[in-house]
């Protein structure tokens, strides 16, 4: 399996940007999606779920401002990111879970794309 996460870059407090992550390998609508996040200095960190129904979980800090989605006729996950903040820098992380169904924790993982920048300044 391999993931191809892309779509960050440098944006203004309050703007948007919207990550992709291309998934190849296995059949990408068994599965469920996830985004993690590392800022600077700190551990990785749980943004969003969503399962092979669709179904979307997301961490508290980012609720009503992120949005995951799926297209499973093109093998993407995608994480919407609106009022960006400077808390939400940090290098993001598309995963793959290991069923149809996911979590906050990283066990629940198996596949990690290499991740990509956002940057927010304020």
């Amino acid at each position: 399996v391999q993931l191809q996460a892309s779509g960050g870059g440098l944006v203004q407090t309050g703007g948007s940007l919207r990550l992709s992550c291309a998934a190849s390998g296995r059949t990408f609508s068994s599965y469920a999606m996830g985004w993690f996040r590392q800022a600077p200095g700190k551990e990785r960190e749980f943004v969003a779920h969503i399962d092979w129904r669709g179904v979307a979980y997301y961490t508290r800090s980012v609720k009503g401002r992120f949005t995951i989605s799926r297209d499973n006729d093109r093998n993407t996950v995608y994480l919407r990111m609106d009022a960006l903040k400077p808390e939400d820098t940090a290098v993001y992380y598309c995963t793959q879970s290991k069923s149809s169904y996911a979590n906050a924790y990283e066990s629940a993982y198996d596949y990690w794309g290499q991740g990509t920048q956002v940057t927010v300044s304020s």
